[in-house]
């Protein structure tokens, strides 16, 4: 008995030593996509990574208001931000609304086509993209090395974005620091383009059955949000309605200084919000925490937003 007793204390002693064994850490990234319903059509949330954004030097107000914001949402400085597209399968149309920022931003993002993949579909199944606006974190993953990256897909946008964003005349009277962004557009858009494969569109455009344009311009001259409706279920896309949450929300008058027409952006953004609180559908943008969706609340002067419940459904 006393053997038997020494040699479950052995046992249990190397089972201890191997539990408490050193393990690498994965250091995987996290999951890419993210599913849910729409009445009948599914809406995949599809991220591009994150990039670290300096909240305190980009929102036009002052820095120790954001600092404050950010340190109450438990947020260091600069603040990751996300970077989030959405694909919608219709049962007979694929479409995408925007498409990350490809190998235009740097290391941290450029995920979006892998994790399109992860999500289980391929680049060439897609039917139509809608691109909220041009900047080069929304158009960014469209084409590579001048190849397109969704060949057998048509890319639509508003005329008002493309005028200015296509146009080599305003790329050569624009300041160098605003150069960048003419030359993304332009070499994101520019194989589309001479494919035939882009159609602009002028203000709220009926697009495919059960996805419309709508027009909220402001952040740039042509941007737009996109409403998805089936069985009496609605999504609305911001976009780039709004950027920082931990401090857009409880206050929509703030706005940053990527906002072409700062009075507008902000009008826009009130009138959204109030919309999508009074209504109760989703809304989705392109920088809330990853997958960027859930409904808002009024709540005082301001909002509250509730991210959707996690679903394995």
């Amino acid at each position: 008995m006393k053997s038997f007793r020494a040699a479950l204390s052995i046992f249990i002693l190397a089972l201890a030593t191997v539990a408490g064994a050193a393990v690498p850490m994965s250091k995987a990234p996290q999951p890419g996509y993210f599913r849910f319903m729409v009445g009948d059509f599914e809406v995949t949330a599809i991220s591009d990574g994150t990039v670290d954004l300096p909240m305190d030097q980009l929102m036009n107000a002052p820095k120790e208001k954001v600092d404050a914001a950010a340190k109450k949402a438990f947020l260091p400085m600069p603040v990751e931000a996300s970077v989030n597209g959405y694909l919608i399968n219709t049962g007979t149309k694929l479409v995408l609304v925007d498409t990350g920022a490809g190998n235009l931003f740097g290391p941290t993002l450029g995920k979006f086509v892998a994790n399109l993949k992860a999500a289980g579909y391929q680049p060439e199944q897609v039917d139509e993209i809608y691109i909220t606006h041009m900047h080069a974190d929304h158009v960014g993953g469209l084409a590579s090395d001048g190849k397109l990256n969704f060949p057998n897909a048509v890319v639509r946008a508003d005329k008002r974005d493309a005028d200015y964003w296509l146009s080599k005349e305003n790329l050569e009277k624009a300041d160098k620091d605003h150069k960048g962004f003419f030359q993304g557009a332009q070499a994101m858009l520019g194989p589309y383009v001479a494919a035939g494969k882009f159609k602009a569109f002028d203000g709220d455009t009926d697009l495919v059955p059960g996805v419309k344009a709508h027009s909220s311009y402001g952040h740039t001259a042509g941007h737009t949000t996109y409403i998805v409706e089936s069985k009496g279920q609605k999504l609305e896309l911001w976009g780039d309605l709004m950027h920082f949450a931990a401090m857009q929300f409880a206050d929509p008058s703030v706005t940053i200084k990527f906002d072409s027409d700062t009075k507008s952006a902000e009008a826009q953004r009130k009138k959204a919000y109030a919309d999508a609180a009074k209504n109760g559908y989703w809304v989705g943008a392109a920088h809330l925490p990853f997958p960027g969706v859930g409904h808002l609340v009024a709540s005082g002067n301001g909002y509250t937003f509730i991210p959707i419940n996690y679903t394995t459904k």
